[in-house]
């Protein structure tokens, strides 16, 4: 007899950030346009890694359930499902968290014989075991109180009859033979449900195994988690030719990969030295309509580098022209793996706008690495606080900040708002700027940097909060390793705790569709 092998039709697995638009169209296919971002999704995943689970069926993706660890306090009191999950971000994890806090569940449509959720369930109590949490607790669905309120006064009367079987509810019944049980409503929990009437009830199920003699845990953390930042502090000259722009940017990327350096930043701008090829001086709309040409080409160039020294780049900023005719001011990421993000500055200053006609773009997001998600400010962008923390709640530890100043004022305004972005979301922030002087380009002729790597204001970090600096306005490189679990402990028992501490109850932050 031949004996034939066959693979698992079924997976459950925790995803990566690479499923993340995987799960992306399943959430649409089973919620529609539901104000869910591939942010979100991003930002549960990069959180807690261990506590997001997708089932595949023959290679697709059909089921997917979001969790992450919270205090008992928090758990058992009355919240909303914004407050508690920070926005949809997961970004109240608390690894010293008593209880596993569910979420999200989904399962596509086409796949609910496959008992998907079922198996999504087992998975979430085995981590819990696993973890030795109290239990899990979720605001669950009760999508008949709608249609019965006239019978059922308050959602209580109505939870009530489901649990005595007096009435029927397909998702509460689903939950209490899964071994759950209720312990109240949680009233206004996630207003979009209207088949709920808003409210959820306040589902427990408790771990078996939870050793109650055990004293208070300490956060869990893995182990160190290093990586190597460089920034260069670029100098402004003229060059002869594109080739010997290059030349000069492969030099510094030589060295820092020397160095072991996971990521490498250049300044905003820094290609403006092109427009020393230019044969004649060119008022600024001429300039950057000229650098705007170079963009193919820069971005090819650039890419080749980071594969072939293997190194993460941050390449500063540069003039592109969009599809719809408008001129912006784009970084462009080019990872080792050979892929390219861009990320625009939304906001351009005064003196772009005006000398240069730039454009603000209307996106901002996380960018997935092989060292975690990281995020890209450039210059004035890192004055709005807004952004930075969409880019840290979408999973980034590491950001970016590319910039072009010619005073000190200018500099100033720059290095103290990054620092209060690092501080207020426990987060590294590298910047790196151009120095010296370029004649006869307009509104770039003299430049004031000092470059430096930023970290929060709290024991495990640099003393007054700066891994590195350079020397202001000399070209030079600067080096440092970040620990990203630092991170992980600041956030969860340090001095203060600014993420975990935001006020949910009292505000929030609402992006448009195109951010």
């Amino acid at each position: 007899m031949t004996k034939t092998a066959r693979t698992a039709l079924i997976e459950i697995r925790n995803p990566t950030l690479k499923d993340v638009p995987r799960i992306y169209d399943l959430v649409q296919r089973v919620y529609g346009n539901s104000g869910y971002t591939r942010g979100m999704l991003q930002g549960q995943v990069a959180a807690f890694p261990q506590g997001q689970f997708i089932v595949e069926y023959e290679g697709d993706l059909v089921g997917y359930a979001a969790g992450f660890q919270i205090d008992e306090k928090t758990a058992m009191g009355p919240h909303t499902w914004d407050e508690i999950t920070g926005g949809g971000y997961a970004s109240r994890h608390d690894p010293n968290g008593e209880w596993l806090y569910g979420m999200e569940v989904c399962v596509d449509p086409d796949a609910r014989r496959l008992r998907i959720g079922q198996r999504l369930y087992d998975a979430r109590r085995e981590l819990c075991e696993h973890l030795e949490l109290k239990g899990i607790v979720f605001g669950g669905r009760m999508p008949g109180l709608d249609r019965r309120k006239k019978t059922f006064p308050s959602p209580e009367d109505y939870l009530d009859a489901v649990t005595a079987r007096k009435a029927k509810d397909p998702v509460v019944a689903f939950h209490l033979r899964a071994g759950f049980e209720p312990i109240g409503v949680l009233k206004d929990y996630l207003p979009a449900d209207r088949q709920s009437m808003g409210h959820a009830t306040h589902m427990i199920w408790r771990n078996p195994y939870y050793p109650e003699e055990r004293g208070a845990k300490g956060a869990v953390f893995a182990s160190k988690e290093n990586v190597r930042v460089a920034t260069v502090q670029f100098q402004a000259r003229r060059v002869t030719s594109f080739e010997d722009f290059m030349h000069n940017v492969e030099y510094f990327v030589d060295v820092t990969a020397d160095y072991r350096s996971d990521f490498v930043v250049f300044p905003e701008l820094f290609t403006l030295q092109l427009l020393a090829l230019e044969e004649k001086k060119l008022n600024p709309a001429e300039s950057i309509e000229a650098l705007t040409r170079y963009t193919p080409r820069f971005v090819e160039e650039m890419s080749k580098l980071a594969i072939s020294y293997n190194i993460n780049i941050i390449g500063g900023s540069h003039p592109t022209r969009t599809d719809d005719g408008e001129i912006q001011n784009v970084a462009y990421v080019f990872l080792r793996d050979g892929s390219v993000h861009a990320q625009e500055k939304i906001h351009p200053t005064p003196n772009e706008r005006h000398w240069w006609n730039i454009k603000g773009g209307d996106m901002v997001h996380a960018i997935p690495t092989d060292c975690g998600p990281i995020g890209v400010l450039i210059c004035y962008d890192s004055e709005f606080p807004e952004l930075a923390r969409r880019l840290v709640d979408e999973g980034a530890r590491l950001l970016f900040v590319p910039f072009c100043t010619d005073n000190r004022q200018g500099y100033l305004r720059v290095r103290y708002c990054s620092q209060a972005r690092a501080i207020e979301n426990q987060c590294y922030v590298t910047l790196s700027g151009n120095v010296g002087n370029l004649p006869n380009v307009e509104n770039m002729d003299i430049q004031y940097a000092q470059s430096c790597i930023l970290t929060p204001c709290d024991f495990p970090f640099a003393r007054d909060g700066i891994a590195a600096e350079a020397t202001e306005n000399v070209e030079t490189v600067t080096v440092a390793d970040l620990d990203l679990s630092d991170l992980a402990w600041a956030k969860a028992q340090g001095t203060v705790r600014n993420l975990r501490d935001r006020r949910f109850d009292l505000y929030k932050t609402v992006w448009s569709d195109k951010g």
